[in-house]
């Protein structure tokens, strides 16, 4: 069989942030919370999914620069590695500082900011953004001469090693401080303490800022997320306020030189009235923020199945079928917009059961096209919205309590 083994990387990194979430608890310390960690989840659940579409067009972007632009023939060696992996935490320096630096890319980076914790969680804070961006940088790889092969291998190790620098159970770790990027120097990136501000943008290697003027200790503890919080769980907004109030700058701001700047620019340049004005307009805040048991649950139980669904599908992805991959695909899309509804207590969530039953009902009759589930699809949807009214009513029961 012809399996995908990057699959369990699922339960690798689940089990490593369930020994993180025992070790914080003997420690007396609370590092996790219920909605910050789903929300973190269901960002990493999205772009994990994505990578399976997209890793194979980064591949051929790498081979097709190697081989049409590449200056060197590099063959694989020890010394080599060491360069590419050199190389590879350069590149990555510059992406990150310009990520934070310039306000179309800190578009697809805030994304990995907003999280008001810091644990493993955070790591998964990726988007299928960023993936695109990052490509742009390290295509320089392939021009320079290093094959593809080696590339796509660098990244996947380079990549498995900032998992471990998100984390609060680790201290300080003596001469490596000097080194590599720790978890103490990561908590000063991430954090919104005005001295701590875009510093440490190193992935694996400290030298970088320390060469370029952007390390700083940390000192005191770092109060993490946004310097203006994001208070929201919405997983659509999280993904795209940033790209709105950029745009609404844009709108308002006169002359295309000044309009540049704002999208060219520095973050600083967006109007900060604009997240105040689009929250009002977007996002229409439920009056009542309680919570229950049965919300938790109901989240809960979506994302250990969403999990499992994209462990599964990852696994045994070449025996896949297309349109299955497309209904797999946008099934865990409205899951995770579904779950991010829920912890908002949005009453519209009961009407996004609608395209996920009809989303079900498609990739099953890909596999069983009878006319008999035709017509007991379609009778059940007919119910349900000549009934829909008081079906609301006990959905939103079920799911918030009284």
């Amino acid at each position: 069989m012809h399996l995908n083994y990057l699959a369990f990387a699922v339960p690798f990194f689940l089990a490593f942030i369930g020994l993180e979430y025992l070790v914080s608890r003997r420690q007396g310390k609370t590092y996790f919370r219920f909605n910050d960690s789903v929300t973190n989840l269901s960002i990493g659940i999205l772009e994990r999914l994505l990578d399976v579409f997209t890793v194979g067009i980064f591949y051929f972007v790498y081979d097709y620069l190697h081989r049409r632009f590449g200056i060197f023939d590099i063959k694989p060696s020890v010394l080599l590695w060491v360069a590419l992996l050199i190389c590879t935490d350069f590149i990555w320096y510059w992406y990150h500082r310009l990520a934070h630096e310039v306000s179309i890319f800190w578009c697809a980076h805030v994304v990995h900011h907003q999280s008001e914790e810091f644990n493993y969680t955070v790591s998964a804070r990726i988007t299928v953004f960023q993936a695109f961006i990052r490509t742009g940088f390290w295509a320089v790889l392939p021009i320079i001469g290093f094959p593809p092969a080696m590339i796509t291998s660098m990244l996947l190790v380079h990549g498995l090693y900032p998992f471990f620098i998100h984390t609060r159970t680790i201290g300080k770790l003596g001469i490596l401080e000097y080194i590599l990027v720790t978890p103490s120097h990561h908590r000063v990136h991430h954090a919104s303490n005005p001295q701590y501000l875009d510093k440490n943008y190193g992935d694996v290697f400290i030298i970088w800022d320390k060469l370029f003027g952007t390390f700083v200790k940390e000192t005191e503890e770092p109060v993490y997320g946004l310097t203006k919080p994001l208070q929201s769980n919405s997983f659509l907004w999280q993904h795209f306020h940033f790209i709105l109030e950029m745009l609404y700058t844009v709108r308002r701001t006169s002359g295309w030189r000044n309009r540049l700047r704002v999208i060219f620019g520095k973050p600083d340049h967006v109007d900060p009235a604009a997240r105040g004005e689009l929250e009002r307009i977007y996002l229409v805040q439920s009056k009542e923020k309680g919570s229950s048991t049965k919300l938790y649950n109901y989240v809960l139980w979506q994302i250990v199945c969403t999990l499992v669904v994209l462990f599964t599908f990852i696994l045994f992805e070449k025996y896949v079928p297309v349109p299955v991959q497309v209904g797999i695909t946008l099934l865990i899309l409205l899951t995770l917009i579904n779950c991010g509804a829920i912890m908002e207590q949005k009453q519209w969530v009961f009407y996004l059961e609608f395209p996920r039953y009809f989303v079900c009902f498609v990739t099953l009759f890909y596999f069983w096209p009878s006319p008999w589930l035709f017509t007991i699809a379609i009778g059940v949807l007919t119910a349900a919205a000549w009934f829909r009214s008081s079906l609301k009513e006990e959905y939103l029961r079920l799911v918030y309590g009284e």
